[in-house]
């Protein structure tokens, strides 16, 4: 299944773990390890955009896990998102995150959040997230705040 996010350009579609991997290594990881803990698990969901059904320009990965800060029936978290700095502005990231909200409330999910890094916390704003923390710093990578969004979207 893609989703259209740009005329033409941007489609998403799920991906297996590893081919995330060199985006999350590029944009996220910065001399770490591309893998994130439960990469591999079933309940793992992995997208991916692609430029012209090409090139992966973006990419995000969503799984069922406890919101540190608010209670909900099947929280999901949102993790490992990152845009190609090419195509910022474009859809992409709007695209993936929209795609991945859609699957997992069919898999039943009734809130999703993140630890959104400070500089993309307007990103997740703009895309219906509410922050609900101060800063706080996850190390090595520094500066975040706890950002939810509840579901459906109305």
């Amino acid at each position: 299944m893609s989703t259209e996010a740009s005329p033409g350009m941007i489609t998403v579609e799920q991906v297996d773990a590893a081919a995330t991997y060199p985006l999350r290594a590029q944009e996220l990881r910065h001399g770490r390890p591309p893998e994130i803990d439960g990469d591999d698990a079933p309940y793992a969901l992995h997208l991916a955009a692609r430029l012209d059904g090409g090139e992966i320009v973006g990419v995000v990965r969503f799984h069922p896990r406890d919101c540190p800060w608010r209670q909900a029936e099947a929280p999901w978290q949102l993790r490992g998102m990152a845009t190609d700095p090419r195509v910022r502005g474009l859809g992409a990231g709007r695209a993936l995150v929209a795609e991945g909200l859609t699957r997992v409330v069919q898999r039943g999910a009734d809130l999703v959040w993140c630890d959104a890094r400070a500089a993309a916390v307007g990103f997740y704003e703009r895309i219906g997230f509410t922050v609900v923390t101060g800063d706080y710093d996850l190390r090595p990578v520094g500066p975040h705040r706890g950002m939810v969004v509840e579901l459906p979207i109305r």
